[in-house]
């Protein structure tokens, strides 16, 4: 469609910062992918809701944390729309909650996969179908839990998101000649379904420097400026908008 901005795959793109994401991007200007785990329902809702803005959009179930499954999503992508331009890597997942020497390994081991091994796998295959054709940019939602550690809560989650942000430095200088940009965007605490406590957000407002969790249309808006032409001169950045932590 004349106009667009290309075509950008969004993992994890059903709910929370990953719906908003697809939402603005649809506003934008790009065709979209929208990648999900299991709830189908959101997925085709946030796929109408783009193609309402004009977008071209499909809804296509994938585990990240699955190399044949991630391969599957990237190419129906550029079977059904074209060569992908863009990827955001959100799909995430929090694992157990609580005290490090209480967490199950299954859950510590499936919060890894999904967080940090389905970021690596999704990127490479990204980067292997825009170095084909002509370059491209990825985003990473990594998290301010990076450098917080989140003790009490999922230090193994912050350890992943350390890891996303290693990702996203070492990654854009590894591929910048191939004309593909990479970047993070590292949220603090959003309003989404995401937390085992839904008002976690409000408890915690306090301690936030602007007094108040994030919104997810806040993310998607950053997440939005580093696909754009405007951050063509921006690679191995982790931007954090977190409210000041």
């Amino acid at each position: 469609m004349e106009g667009r901005r290309g075509v950008t795959v969004v993992t994890g793109g059903s709910r929370g910062i990953g719906a908003a994401v697809c939402r603005r991007l649809a506003a934008e200007g790009h065709d979209l992918v929208v990648g999900y785990r299991s709830d189908e329902r959101a997925a085709l809702a946030v796929v109408r809701d783009a193609e309402a803005e004009g977008a071209r959009a499909l809804a296509v179930a994938v585990d990240t944390a699955d190399e044949h499954a991630v391969a599957r999503l990237l190419d129906t992508a550029a079977a059904a729309l074209g060569p992908v331009t863009g990827l955001v890597n959100n799909a995430g997942v929090s694992g157990p909650n609580g005290r490090l020497a209480d967490a199950d390994a299954d859950g510590m081991r499936r919060a890894l996969e999904v967080n940090l091994l389905g970021y690596l796998l999704c990127a490479r295959q990204a980067v292997r179908a825009m170095a084909a054709t002509g370059g491209g940019a990825i985003v990473n939602v990594s998290s301010a839990a990076a450098t917080l550690g989140s003790p009490g809560q999922y230090v193994h989650y912050a350890a992943a998101k350390a890891g996303v942000d290693a990702l996203t430095v070492g990654l854009a200088k590894e591929v910048a000649a191939d004309g593909i940009r990479v970047n993070c965007v590292a949220p603090g605490t959003v309003w989404t379904d995401f937390h085992e406590d839904p008002q976690r957000p409000a408890r915690i407002a306090t301690g936030i420097p602007l007094g108040r969790a994030g919104q997810p249309d806040e993310i998607a808006g950053a997440v939005a400026w580093l696909l754009s032409d405007d951050a063509s001169y921006t690679t191995g950045a982790v931007l954090r908008v977190a409210g000041g932590l």
